[in-house]
């Protein structure tokens, strides 16, 4: 499976937008690092009104990775810590990153959100913002951010590949954090299809 690059127009006001934004949460939520990637497609991931795997089958959705009609979203928590070398890899590399389930205090694991087949304005261009929400195993809320920009403007690539959205969160586990299931849901907003995407994945920290 191949993927193609595509930098999208625009990737400069969306650094300041996102820096701006989420300045506070990120400080609340001890991020390592935050990173606004250049908006990547891996090609013929999403096509349709479904996900597929390596050989075409459709894939039934799942809480960290589903669609609603034609437009597809999936998060992704991993303790990869060259996730952006992989991602930024030839076309023909198809990056294969390791799934977080049980982290170890001080471990680092990032939470990537991927989205495919946007809906388009009149312009061509795309508005997609997303609410974070991470929860401590006890139940209280570690933060709850809403209407995050995650890609405004033009794609360069075919709208129906795979793009990674601008927030990428990275946890580390301090001594005085909660053991435990913690939580992180983000909500996917369409704002041209009108369309809201509940995406839910959990880390165990020990």
């Amino acid at each position: 499976m191949n993927k193609e690059r595509y930098q999208a127009q625009g990737a400069r006001s969306i650094t300041r937008l996102i820096a701006s934004t989420c300045s506070e949460w990120f400080m609340s939520f001890r991020l390592l690092a935050v990173f606004v990637v250049i908006s990547c497609s891996w090609s013929s991931a999403y096509a349709g009104s479904y996900w597929k795997d390596s050989n075409g089958a459709p894939i039934p959705d799942t809480e960290s990775r589903r669609s609603i009609g034609e437009f597809g979203g999936a998060l992704s928590i991993t303790s990869d810590p060259d996730w952006k070398e992989k991602w930024n890899t030839p076309a023909e590399t198809t990056p294969v990153f390791k799934e977080a389930k049980v982290v170890a205090q001080g471990e680092k694991v990032f939470v990537l959100t991927f989205f495919a087949n946007p809906g388009l304005s009149a312009d061509h261009e795309v508005n997609i913002t997303c609410d974070l929400k991470v929860t401590r195993p006890d139940g209280t809320a570690s933060t709850n951010q809403r209407d995050t920009v995650c890609f405004q403007g033009r794609i360069q690539g075919a709208p129906n590949n795979l793009y990674l959205a601008a927030p990428v969160i990275g946890f580390v586990g301090e001594p005085n954090d909660p053991v435990g299931v913690w939580t992180v849901d983000i909500t996917l907003k369409d704002n041209v299809r009108k369309v809201i995407m509940p995406l839910k994945s959990t880390f165990v920290l020990k």
